[in-house]
């Protein structure tokens, strides 16, 4: 094949990615989306200091036995926090789009011997969570990095089990500066059927806790209406 004709199916193929897109039933995000530009939101040590990780998962309510997922899990702060709270009976999977940071913590997770963490690969849109499996799907630092917000949320609140709780932590200034501010994250939400239960300000911070539980029955893709900009 000469290299016009294979230049002529690559650019066939990208003009049906993006007319599958265009396609798509779910609404745009009518918002900025922040780029990824770490997979490391900071130090470790200086999370620790402010007690970050405890307080979330105080507040979340975390305990022995459960299934939880870490959603864009990055370097794997929350999911070697989250491994020892739930237990040998517990289970943590954890999931990141970008495959060298996905291989990263799959090295982390070995190295460490946690025997109840799996890690994944998910994609921009999906997390591809397997159906009503958990109780707790957090989402820190992470969701104003969400490209198709809607979409996204449609399929993350399939993972949740009855009484599942999506937890989220983000900052509390605009998504330019890499934050959510918690009256559009309410409203993206709502959109797709989860209803706020908590929201509470983290210590030493500008970044607040928030946690949704299903509320409404699963909206077709059509009917969900985007919500502004914030």
């Amino acid at each position: 094949m000469s290299n016009r004709a294979l230049a002529a199916l690559v650019m066939a193929a990208l003009a049906g990615c993006r007319a599958e897109r265009e396609a798509s039933p779910f609404p745009k995000a009518d918002r900025p989306v922040a780029p990824i530009v770490s997979d490391s939101f900071s130090t470790e040590d200086a999370r620790d200091r402010v007690g970050e990780a405890e307080e979330v998962m105080q507040l979340a309510g975390v305990a022995p036995g459960m299934s939880v997922a870490d959603i864009g899990a990055g370097e794997g702060y929350y999911t070697v926090r989250l491994s020892p709270i739930v237990g040998a009976r517990g289970r943590v999977l954890a999931q990141d789009i970008v495959p060298a940071t996905r291989d990263r913590l799959a090295q982390r997770v070995q190295r460490e011997n946690l025997q109840n963490v799996s890690v994944r690969l998910g994609v921009p849109a999906d997390p591809k969570l397997p159906a009503q499996s958990f109780d707790r799907i957090f989402l820190v630092h992470m969701y104003h990095e969400v490209t198709e917000p809607y979409e996204f949320l449609w399929h993350l609140r399939d993972g949740l089990k009855k009484d599942g709780l999506v937890i989220v932590v983000d900052a509390d200034r605009s998504v330019r500066r890499h934050g959510m501010p918690p009256a559009q994250l309410a409203c993206e939400l709502r959109a797709v059927g989860l209803e706020p239960v908590r929201l509470a300000r983290l210590t030493g911070s500008d970044s607040y806790f928030a946690s949704f539980r299903i509320a409404l029955a699963k909206p077709e893709p059509p009917a969900i209406k985007a919500c502004g900009k914030p």
